[in-house]
């Protein structure tokens, strides 16, 4: 079946506004500000970001579409043949920070891309997946997260939620660090083997998956009593959040290697971050639990 890009954008920019309408009900006080722009290259978007709220410290939900007249080195590292493609990307990318503490920060994103050449036929696939970043995670949560992860998976094969459950603790991952950036959940990259309809059903049930899975763990703990001590401790974690996103990420690459907004591309990072040297958690502490039981790999839906 030949891509249909525009029904991949009609549902993208619907996701969009979805998740924007219940990140707003979970807050309760803040709303969404909407800033649309345009790319010099071809394409653009729209940046819905939402500051100061009640839970929610920034939230920002990001939709793009953009074209050019040859991929990007972040695209064709791992694609080499795709050098010298025009393409087109279009995606939902979020991230959202939360004020308290034992509420976790989280990040999905879900993208399109078809890269064309003339006598040739087009290359596309889908990627996507989300991530939970907890700063004094319940183990609870954390499996509830990755029950959902592996649900929205099923109906398209049993090994689909250890692959990309994999790939996240994976690719997720902070080497400078030694350390997982989180608890994982799903990533996927390059789909396009089951077909377009199969592939972008997936990426559908991903992108509809987040806010199901998420929601939750806010309800539970955005009233959670915290001091100063675990806001310290999150703004220094949060610091991770930025190694990650400015060496590694490859959303962050693309964005800035296509010449994209650099406002939206950016709007993932925190609003408030510290760093401290050679900060080691007091033992048996809370902080030290989570680099002990949490920031690594773990396969959390064993009974």
């Amino acid at each position: 079946m030949k891509p249909d890009a525009t029904q991949v954008k009609a549902f993208l920019l619907d996701l969009q506004q979805r998740i924007c309408e219940g990140l707003e009900q979970l807050d309760g006080e803040a709303k969404f500000v909407a800033d649309s722009w345009e790319r010099e290259e071809g394409g653009g978007g729209t940046s819905r970001v939402l500051t100061k709220g009640k839970v929610f410290e920034q939230a920002g939900v990001n939709f793009s579409h953009v074209t050019g007249a040859a991929m990007p080195a972040s695209a064709t590292a791992h694609r080499p043949e795709l050098a010298g493609r025009s393409f087109e990307a279009m995606g939902v990318s979020l991230v959202i920070h939360p004020n308290n503490p034992y509420v976790p920060t989280t990040h999905a994103n879900v993208r399109f891309f078809i890269a064309e050449k003339e006598g040739a036929d087009p290359v596309w696939w889908f990627g996507g997946g989300f991530d939970l970043t907890p700063y004094y995670p319940f183990e609870e949560d954390v499996v509830a997260w990755h029950q959902s992860a592996k649900a929205l998976c099923e109906p398209f094969g049993e090994d689909v939620y250890p692959k990309y459950k994999k790939w996240c603790d994976e690719y997720f991952f902070l080497p400078h660090r030694n350390e997982t950036r989180g608890v994982g959940g799903l990533f996927f990259d390059d789909l396009n083997e089951p077909g377009f309809e199969n592939s972008f059903a997936f990426m559908q049930a991903v992108g509809e998956g987040f806010l199901k899975a998420y929601a939750p763990i806010v309800e539970k703990r955005k009233e959670t009593a915290y001091g100063e001590r675990e806001r310290d401790f999150q703004l220094y974690r949060r610091g991770r959040y930025v190694e990650f996103n400015l060496v590694y990420d490859r959303g962050t690459l693309f964005g800035l290697q296509t010449g994209g907004r650099t406002e939206s591309i950016l709007m993932s990072m925190p609003p408030l971050v510290r760093w401290q040297y050679a900060y080691t958690p007091e033992a048996g502490s809370p902080e030290a639990k989570l680099y002990s039981d949490f920031l690594k790999p773990r396969e959390w839906l064993e009974a």
